[in-house]
């Protein structure tokens, strides 16, 4: 071999030092001169002459030995196509990646994406779309013309050229994603490119090491993935991000004006929630308009994003109160006095010729002109209850989410829990339309005690059965509670009466409760006046049996009438009955058993959960009851004062 030769020659200790001098020159200028066109090969080199190459590389890779770099060349086994193989690797590969580069470089530089600005994203996108199919053509060329040759000194000189194109390219494709917010058709398309460009090069990869150890492993590694699906879902999230942002301020903006009037009366309900549907609305069109493959996932990052709005909303429109807030404070008990204050100066103005039924009639004057008594603050709740129902209306976008084509499922699990409970609910907004039904049904509670015990208190809490029975009884109130649920009916919209009502009718039979067992000094019953609160019970009841006509069944009024009903039997019994009933239920309920002699019975706590065998509901009806009986029991047993 001359290179041999030239090697033994340049090492023989008889020569000159010039002689070294001038062969080692000589051997540099021809290594520098072959290593420039290896370093370009793809400028230098076209398909008449790519075969130079086989004679180009053995001298630069001999010159670099003789000159003492680190080149080992072995020699072939006497075949006619001598292998000459660069031990190391790193020159070759070198030349390889050196030659791509310079080559990508070059394709950049003569071609339109220099010049392209990356925030002008349709310009870019073209750019790039270009720049992928050049990036193509380039790794064809590698392939076809110069890897064959190539592959004598490096058996995988395509893999080589194919990653190296895959980091350039990647390069440029990642200054152009680094300020992607949104997706338009030009940009998903510069991303279903890279996509596939990316596919090429490795199958290239793959195709051009299928001898190798491991398959071509080792270099697939060098690949790192362009990950377009990963792009597409991080700015989809992104965008998803921005749009709950803005659906969120827009929320604020209503939120802090919101005054809960109507903006019609064929608009019963908030204008916010209006705005809040159309923000809602146009979010799910726009996303859909996004031209990306769908996926479970990208769909319910968009449902959460959209029932967190909606649960923040839902939250805003039950910040309404409490329904006890409304409930009067109970009164001390006490026994009942026949000769009270009350009663003393009430039989004072008896010989004024003013009878109990003109009393009445002056002090309650607002009772006997029945108006509807409802409040603005309530109506405000009614149009609460509207608004909730109105945004129930969101299975709309539900149905949309639920029928939008996908492509092929996502692999994440990020939201395999959302998924899996959508099998069973069928519903993106499942916490959502929970959240409706509990809100309905506090604010309902709340505007129904308003109603009763606030607006209605003058003829119902306040006046029934004060002073006399007789003439104090429930036929003002009813008149007022027609006219009050005329309105209920008149504002609320189909779907939200009959919860209302049903809650009006709660609050009702409650504070009629009240009125028997806590309606303070100003109330006393006889026994004779059973069969008038009965009779005015029944009247109560059908009241809503006909308002509520539709809206809810006679039985629902007969079972919510049944703790009433079981106080009234008990305002019947004589007073003896009530208390031996008290004592029994009263041993049943401590854990006592039977009273021992001198043993006192212990004062049972007041639950508010009236009803005929509460001991402490036993122990408010014989309070109320005016006779010596009671009065007696009632002073030996718990030292209760009388009324004054």
């Amino acid at each position: 071999m001359l290179s041999t030769e030239v090697a033994n020659d340049a090492k023989k200790p008889d020569r000159e030092a010039i002689y070294v001098k001038l062969l080692s020159s000589m051997l540099a200028s021809m290594q520098g001169w072959a290593e420039r066109r290896l370093l370009h090969y793809h400028d230098y080199f076209q398909r008449g002459n790519v075969f130079l190459i086989e004679n180009l590389l053995p001298l630069a890779l001999s010159a670099s030995k003789i000159l003492g770099e680190d080149v080992t060349l072995i020699e072939g086994t006497g075949k006619e196509d001598r292998k000459i193989v660069d031990s190391s690797g790193d020159r070759v590969d070198h030349y390889i990646r050196a030659s791509i580069k310079n080559a990508f470089a070059r394709v950049i530089e003569t071609g339109s994406y220099k010049s392209t600005s990356v925030e002008v994203k349709d310009e870019a996108s073209e750019a790039l779309l270009q720049l992928a199919k050049e990036t193509e053509d380039l790794a064809l060329r590698e392939r076809e013309s110069f890897s064959p040759i190539l592959k004598k000194w490096q058996p995988i000189a395509a893999s080589v050229a194919a990653v190296t194109l895959h980091h350039c390219y990647g390069a440029v494709l990642k200054q152009y994603l680094a300020g992607m917010s949104t997706l338009n058709s030009e940009s998903v398309e510069v991303l279903q490119r890279a996509g596939k460009l990316e596919n090429f090069l490795v199958q290239m990869v793959v195709g051009d090491s299928a001898d190798c150890e491991d398959g071509g492993k080792t270099i697939v590694r060098e690949m790192a993935p362009y990950e377009v699906d990963s792009v597409i879902m991080r700015v989809m999230r992104q965008w998803i991000d921005e749009k709950m942002k803005r659906g969120r301020e827009c929320f604020l903006r209503v939120r802090d004006s919101e005054t809960w009037n109507p903006k019609s009366k064929n608009e019963p309900y908030a204008q916010s929630i209006v705005e809040l549907m159309k923000v809602a609305k146009e979010m799910v069109e726009e996303f859909f308009e996004i031209p990306v493959g769908v996926t479970d996932d990208l769909i319910c990052d968009l449902a959460e994003g959209l029932e967190h709005l909606f649960l923040e909303y839902i939250k805003f429109v039950e910040a309404c109160g409490s329904k006890q807030s409304y409930v009067p404070i109970l009164p001390p008990l006490t026994r009942c006095n026949r000769d009270s204050k009350f009663f003393k100066l009430w039989k004072k103005a008896t010989p004024c010729s003013v009878t109990t039924e003109e009393m009445h009639r002056h002090g309650l004057a607002e009772a006997h002109h029945p108006r509807p008594s409802t409040s603005r603050g309530t109506q405000r709740l009614y149009i609460r209850l509207n608004t909730l129902h109105l945004l129930s209306h969101l299975h709309s976008l539900d149905k949309t989410l639920a029928l939008a084509p996908r492509t092929v499922s996502s692999a994440r699990t990020r939201h395999a829990s959302q998924r899996k409970n959508r099998s069973t609910s069928s519903s993106y907004f499942e916490v959502a339309y929970s959240s409706i039904q509990s809100v309905c049904q506090r604010v309902s509670e709340v505007a129904a005690y308003r109603l009763i015990f606030l607006d209605s208190n003058s003829v119902f809490y306040e006046t029934l059965y004060v002073g006399d029975v007789a003439n104090a009884r429930i036929r003002p109130a009813l008149r007022t509670l027609k006219q009050n649920l005329t309105l209920l009916t008149a504002i609320l919209t189909d779907r939200a009466q009959a919860l209302a009502m049903r809650e009006v009718m709660r609050a009702t039979f409650e504070a009629y409760l009240m009125v028997l067992l806590a309606g303070g000094c100003s109330r006393v019953f006889h026994r004779s006046d059973h069969p008038v609160i009965q009779e005015d019970f029944e009247n109560l009841k059908r009241v809503f049996c006909t308002c509520a006509e539709g809206l809810m069944d006679e039985e629902v009024v007969e079972r919510e009438a049944d703790i009433v009903e079981g106080v009234i039997t008990l305002m019947g019994e004589c007073t003896e009955q009530l208390m031996e009933d008290f004592s029994i239920v009263t041993c049943e309920t401590s854990g006592i058993g039977v009273v021992g002699t001198g043993q006192k019975l212990p004062m049972p706590p007041t639950t508010g959960r009236w009803n005929r065998a509460d001991p402490n509901t036993i122990l408010r009806v014989l309070c109320h009851r005016n006779d010596k009986a009671a009065n007696q029991f009632l002073k030996k047993t718990f030292q209760l004062a009388k009324r004054k």
